[in-house]
């Protein structure tokens, strides 16, 4: 016996935005996942069915990033004797860059939360979806987890105790992403990362970050738009993206304020401050990839003001 379902949404995101690696990320309108639950008698959390996957994830529950983080939560409220049964909708790329774990660990934990009436405040979801993104990337960072789950620009302060902030909005900023087909592993991309950073590197790069936050608050777009790079981490992850530097050049050619890697990549975006822009660069970096005749996709987006909901 189970009870009609809830269906909850999950948006994509893009992290670091150059300068903040691991502290900086923001949910994107389009694409992300869905997911189907509903309460069942069999006392046990279940997949049921995962389309989109091209049967690539575990339907274990101790191996799936959405059962996971619903376990962890219904761990915590005490509510581990609870059916549900779990429908996977996978509506955007794997290792893209654009946060696909993070999305469905965030969706699981909402379902859950939907399905027992919201004994909890949806910020509070937060430290149960990072366990199901942390099985996923091996990594305990929030910079995808937390703009998919609350919406917005997100400033993670410290990943540990997950102390995150919502950054302002400024009205008219879009994005250009383009996802060509290829995949990278964040937890490889990781640890390929060097471990020492050079001094003027980290000088730099804190001036971008602080810059950027300070732009976002007083809607600066040229100020933005001069702290949109990344000295440290970006340099090292261009290398496994082909035409990295033809893409960067077509999008702020078109008028982006700024073309970086999304999260570990290989999709790219370019930050522009109205949605013609954005039309433009997607245009320009698309043309990119067509020329060289590589499957891709591209999104126009705004950034997600509400995070997942029920709907």
């Amino acid at each position: 016996m189970s009870t009609p379902g809830i269906k909850v949404f999950a948006p994509a995101s893009v992290s670091n935005l150059g300068c903040g690696f691991d502290i900086l990320g923001l949910a994107l309108d389009k694409p992300g996942d869905e997911i189907i639950a509903r309460l069942t008698s069999h006392n046990e959390v279940r997949i049921k069915s995962i389309t989109g996957d091209n049967g690539r994830l575990p339907r274990q529950p101790d191996k799936n990033t959405v059962t996971i983080a619903a376990n962890a939560l219904l761990q915590h409220l005490g509510e581990t004797g609870i059916g549900i049964d779990f429908e996977i909708h996978k509506k955007m790329p794997f290792e893209s860059g654009l946060g696909s774990s993070a999305a469905s660990a965030v969706a699981g934990v909402v379902a859950v939360n939907e399905l027992l009436r919201r004994p909890l405040e949806k910020r509070d979801l937060l430290p149960f979806a990072m366990q199901g993104e942390q099985h996923a990337s091996q990594a305990w960072h929030a910079d995808n987890v937390a703009p998919s789950l609350l919406g917005g620009i997100i400033l993670i302060r410290d990943n540990p105790t997950l102390d995150i902030h919502r950054l302002p909005c400024p009205r008219g900023l879009y994005l250009a992403v383009i996802h060509p087909h290829l995949q990278i592993s964040t937890a490889k991309s990781r640890r390929e990362l060097p471990k020492k950073v050079p001094l003027v590197q980290m000088v730099e790069q804190t001036g971008n970050l602080g810059g950027l936050i300070h732009g976002l608050y007083q809607s600066d777009f040229s100020l933005i738009s001069r702290c949109l790079q990344d000295v440290v981490i970006e340099p090292h992850r261009s290398k496994d993206i082909p035409h990295y530097q033809s893409i960067r050049d077509a999008a702020l050619h078109a008028g982006a304020l700024g073309c970086l890697i999304s999260g570990s990549g290989p999709s790219m975006f370019a930050l522009c401050n109205n949605s013609l822009i954005a039309e433009e660069c997607g245009e320009a970096m698309k043309r990119v990839w067509t020329e060289h005749r590589l499957g891709h996709d591209l999104y126009i987006s705004g950034i997600h003001q509400e995070g997942a909901m029920k709907y």
